[in-house]
């Protein structure tokens, strides 16, 4: 069994994937410049961040396949106190709003201390300070916690949300309203019994995910993730709106199917189950690496086809 203290070897093929990364993440981001043997500290680093976080034994072609490189590299390149990264995340833009990163997190900080203007501006900055400096003895920076699984900017969102919520019910403070406008809204209290139908819908829907063809992934990632309408994502497909349709009904109708077939034989009583789950996916297709920008873009690249601009 592999530690968080270990990380598998690398295959051949292996070898081959990180070396083309590094190549790759060079291009994307030559303002960030990280030497190879670098570059391969610093990923064996995230990727046992990752390991304890993973439901099961992990590969390293399956933890590249979900990296989110760029970002990665962002994150690494400000960890090792460059420029070039630090203005890369400072210009970072997030949520339905496209706001800037430091805007995001004082708009957070406003729902979270409403009225007090002090401690808005307080938090912000001791978050940015708490971003290459630790904020206790014992504890890592927090740029230094991420595993490249996920977006930076938002999951930044996510740890300053948490980091923010935990001192207040500590101090007995609540939970501000969530703001629509920000990249992750917060979490809502969950009624009693909510976390245990939260679960089930997890590994439902993960499982789901996994019985989908790349094709059907990439239809799914298209019309979520870009909001591409059926007639731009027909083009993309080479098919016309009425066949799109109908595999964008059939992919809901499995998915209800699949996910709320789960649920029922868990014991499910509650009403709008398809709401429920329509409500749920939403979060987890935003997450899941396989419907990531890269992942997403493989696949177009094998159709001759490139992402859609933005």
């Amino acid at each position: 069994m592999i530690s968080a203290d270990t990380t598998p070897p690398l295959t051949a093929v292996d070898k081959g994937r990180v070396t083309l990364l590094y190549h790759f993440v060079r291009l994307q981001m030559p303002a960030v410049k990280v030497s190879e043997p670098t570059f391969l500290t610093h990923l064996d680093r995230t990727f046992r961040i990752f390991i304890p976080k993973a439901p099961g034994p992990v590969s390293w072609a399956a933890y590249l396949e979900g990296l989110y490189a760029v970002d990665w590299l962002v994150c690494v390149g400000c960890l090792t106190g460059q420029n070039g990264a630090w203005e890369v995340l400072f210009n970072a833009r997030t949520g339905r709003s496209d706001c800037l990163l430091v805007d995001a997190l004082r708009a957070r900080a406003v729902r979270l201390y409403p009225r007090d203007e002090e401690r808005q501006d307080t938090a912000v900055t001791e978050f940015w300070g708490n971003l290459i400096a630790p904020d206790s003895a014992g504890t890592l920076p927090v740029l230094a916690r991420y595993d490249g699984q996920r977006p930076l900017a938002p999951w930044l969102i996510r740890v300053f949300q948490n980091w923010h919520l935990s001192k207040l019910r500590q101090s007995g403070g609540t939970t501000a309203l969530p703001d629509d406008e920000i990249a992750l809204p917060m979490d809502t209290p969950r009624a009693d019994g909510a976390d245990r139908w939260h679960e089930t819908f997890i590994a439902a829907a993960r499982e789901w995910l996994g019985s989908l063809t790349d094709d059907e992934r990439l239809l799914l990632g298209l019309r979520w993730r870009y909001r591409l309408s059926q007639r731009e994502a027909a083009k993309l497909f080479d098919l016309n709106e009425g066949t799109l349709t109908r595999r964008t009904d059939k992919l809901r109708d499995r998915a209800l199917e699949h996910i709320g077939g789960k649920l029922v034989a868990e014991g499910w009583a509650g009403d709008d189950l398809e709401g429920f789950v329509l409500t749920e996916l939403g979060s987890l297709l935003t997450d899941d690496p396989r419907l990531s920008a890269d992942h997403l873009g493989r696949l177009l690249a094998a159709r001759g086809k490139s992402l859609p601009a933005g």
